[in-house]
């Protein structure tokens, strides 16, 4: 007891001191702390005027859709980082701002997606940041501004970004006395880099990693300067540069190249080597463009290539070698001349999320069997394979492969190929897929029913197969309810229209406000998205939709052996686009309940058993721009009004019992109503109808014919033109009319 009370004192002075101590030095740590995040005031004035020049735009339309900068800058929709920019807080704490830690002077600006809009001011209080080691400014509106030649006066840059932000004209030289310069992207298709400035920023630009010229015009440029880049180039992008002649193929061997993109520049050349590839090389990108004829055996030899696009004119078949790239993610070799079959040595490559072989001259069973792809049926497609697009070949045989349980699959391609056989119903374990496209192929199966249970599909293409038998749908449950593109014409359909089915089409009744920007279905990566594309008939025409609108929405059941009435539900689908229902035997009237497809701009009933009158509620279809009810019985006078005014003879055709404009039209395009032929004094009134015509025409020559009609009735290869037979080079006439009112 004694001996801890001589301690004590000792022991609690050095408590004390020790306390003392902390405290103190945690005082002049905070202190310190403080310090060093107060930038110079100068540089917060200096940054609150370089505010000013701009106001802020939330309309500027950014790339490809309206969530670019959420999802490639991380950016919250909507908001500008200048917001923050307030006199008397610490401009180290506002956002987009960056200061030293020590010196507390600004050290990086990021404004990226911050939507600003105006003139860049080619004098402004921002050259007074002479520290600044990282400048950002992608992705705004500077409204065509030039790149200030002050920008030589930032010595310490280290990272320039000023792409797609609204600057034009000439890329200053100043830009190429930078030296210490890692990073520099100028991506913007307003820019144009002469050959004196691309020649002195290759030579001053030593240390640079990363180059970024997507979209700068550099048609003047010798493609060999970019030889003399530094051999720590990890990135060279030159998509939609305007370059031409040949590219050095030495650029594959940079012994640090890991990203390669070239695409776009179709006068341009480059050789695909057939060795020396350069060895970290991941993304490789080079289409619309020439790269030899042939893809090499030394394609295996990259070993850390994760993503290979190539379109550009390739022949003869792909190497067994490329099976060597265990670590490729995405393989594009799309739009090419390729041919034979795909080598089963893919079956390697089990990290693939998009296959895109399409519009080739592949032939053959598509190989993705028990010998080929991922071991044996059923689990012979890997899970993570989101895109399989086999379009446009020549592949037959049956679709012999299963999907795996857990099935990653989200859209599926085999359009207009030579496939037969069955459907597998192993599509059903693909819950992700959003797109089914087997057209013209020659698959011959009833109605694939079972595909109703994939929650996520939104586009299902079985046109010209055959199909057969009914499409009712047996089960009570809801089924397709995200479907929006359905086309099952060209087959052998018979039965009632699918009521059932259509009840449940959920996202087709959306309405959709206009308005905003446009939104496609992709599949989004780390580096880029995969748009998906499909083969729909519109306004009387085959497209391929290289983008798909989401708010799209189109029923085409043609050509089949449907029969019975159009169903009143269709009326609910207001967010249709186009429904085409022609060459069946329906029966029955036009449902009026179609006047409420308000956003209808193609509608085709013909060529079916319809009858009755055409209902005016279609007059309220004002987005109407093609309509098609010839070959029907219908009867009655023609609605008029909005578009219907503006319909040709075409629409209504071999429909005896019709009436009223457009069934006659004048030279000057001004219709008048056709009266009945069973009404007396036919030639009285038509005698008088032509000298009306021949008034806009000319009076001479209409008074004339009409005063001989009146008098005689003939000639009858006069009256024959206005009798309801035109000759044949009318149908001609009108023909080419149609096609031309389609085209534009």
């Amino acid at each position: 007891m004694r001996i801890f009370t001589k301690l004590s004192a000792p022991l609690c002075l050095l408590f004390v001191f020790l306390c003392l101590k902390t405290t103190f030095s945690s005082s002049i740590h905070a202190s310190s702390f403080s310090t060093r995040h107060l930038c110079p005031h100068e540089e917060a004035l200096a940054l609150l005027q370089f505010k000013t020049s701009f106001s802020i735009n939330y309309t500027i339309p950014f790339p490809d859709y309206p969530d670019y900068c959420a999802d490639h800058f991380y950016t919250k929709p909507n908001y500008s980082k200048i917001e923050s920019w307030k006199e008397g807080i610490d401009c180290c704490s506002w956002d987009g701002v960056s200061c030293d830690n020590v010196t507390g002077h600004v050290i990086a600006l990021n404004l990226s997606c911050s939507f600003l809009s105006g003139t860049f001011p080619s004098n402004g209080t921002l050259f007074f940041l002479r520290n600044l080691q990282s400048i950002n400014l992608a992705l705004n509106d500077f409204r065509l501004s030039k790149i200030p030649s002050k920008i030589s006066q930032f010595t310490r840059l280290k990272h320039l970004d000023i792409s797609y932000s609204g600057f034009s004209g000439q890329v200053p030289e100043e830009i190429a006395h930078l030296p210490k310069l890692v990073s520099l992207n100028l991506s913007n298709f307003e820019l144009i880099l002469e050959t004196t400035t691309l020649r002195n920023l290759v030579h001053n630009l030593s240390e640079v990693r990363e180059l970024v010229l997507s979209g700068v015009n550099m048609a003047s440029v010798n493609p060999r300067f970019f030889m003399n880049l530094s051999s720590s180039l990890t990135t060279l992008d030159l998509l939609e540069s305007a370059l031409r002649g040949n590219f050095p193929n030495s650029i594959f061997c940079f012994p640090n190249l890991k990203n390669f993109y070239l695409s776009g520049n179709s006068n341009l050349t480059i050789d695909l080597p057939s060795s020396n590839w350069s060895s970290p090389l991941q993304y490789l990108f080079l289409s619309v463009m020439d790269c030899g004829r042939r893809l090499p055996e030394s394609i295996g030899d990259l070993k850390s290539l994760q993503f290979l696009g190539l379109e550009c004119n390739l022949e003869g078949s792909i190497p067994a070698s490329i099976g060597n790239l265990r670590q490729l993610t995405g393989l594009y070799l799309y739009s090419n001349n390729l041919s034979g079959q795909i080598p089963s040595s893919l079956a390697n490559l089990t990290q693939l999320t998009v296959i895109d072989l399409s519009f080739n001259q592949f032939s053959g069973p598509i190989p993705f069997h028990a010998s080929s792809l991922i071991g044996k049926i059923p689990n012979c497609l890997p899970k993570s394979l989101s895109v399989l697009n086999l379009q446009a070949n020549y592949f037959d045989g049956n679709i012999a492969f299963g999907f795996p349980e857990g099935c990653g699959l989200r859209n599926l391609n085999f359009h207009g190929n030579q496939m037969d056989g069955l459907l597998p119903r192993s599509l059903v374990n693909c819950s992700l897929l959003e797109v089914l496209d087997v057209g013209n192929n020659s698959i011959e199966d009833t109605f694939p029913h079972w595909l109703e249970s994939l929650p996520n599909l939104q586009v299902l293409v079985l046109r010209s197969n055959k199909f057969h038998g009914s499409v009712q749908s047996t089960k009570e449950s809801p089924s397709f309810p995200k479907l929006r593109v359905l086309d099952l014409s060209s087959n052998y359909f018979v039965g009632a229209l699918p009521v059932r089915y259509i009840e449940n089409f959920n996202a087709m009744m959306d309405p959709h406000k206009d308005g905003g920007s446009p939104e496609y279905m992709m599949l989004s990566m780390r580096i880029d998205s995969y748009q998906y594309s499909v083969v729909v008939t519109w306004k009387g025409f085959d497209y391929e939709l290289q983008k798909i609108l989401t708010i799209f929405s189109t029923i085409h059941l043609s050509n089949n052996k449907f029969e019975g009435e159009i169903p009143d539900v269709i009326g609910k689908l207001s967010s249709l686009k186009g429904l085409n229902l022609s060459h069946n035997n329906l029966t029955g009237h036009i449902p009026p309940s179609l006047g409420n497809l308000t956003n209808l701009e193609w509608l085709d009933l013909s060529s079916n058993e319809l009858a009755g009158k055409i209902p005016d509620e279609l007059v309220s279809l004002t987005q109407l721009s093609v309509l098609n009810l010839s070959n029907n019985h219908l009867v009655g006078h023609i609605p008029q009004g909005n578009q219907f005014n503006t319909f040709g003879n075409g629409s209504y055709e071999g429909n005896l019992g019709l009436y009223g404009i457009p069934l006659s039209k004048s030279c000057d395009g001004i219709g008048t109503p056709v009266t009945s032929f069973q009404e007396k004094d036919e030639l009285w009134r038509f005698g008088w109808r032509v000298v009306v015509l021949g008034y806009g025409c000319g009076v001479v020559f209409g008074l004339l014919m009409g005063y001989l009609v009146f008098r005689t009735g003939k000639p009858k290869w006069f009256v024959s033109l206005f009798d309801g037979r035109p000759s044949q080079s009318g149908r001609k006439m009108r023909k080419a009319r149609r096609l031309v009112q389609r085209r534009s």
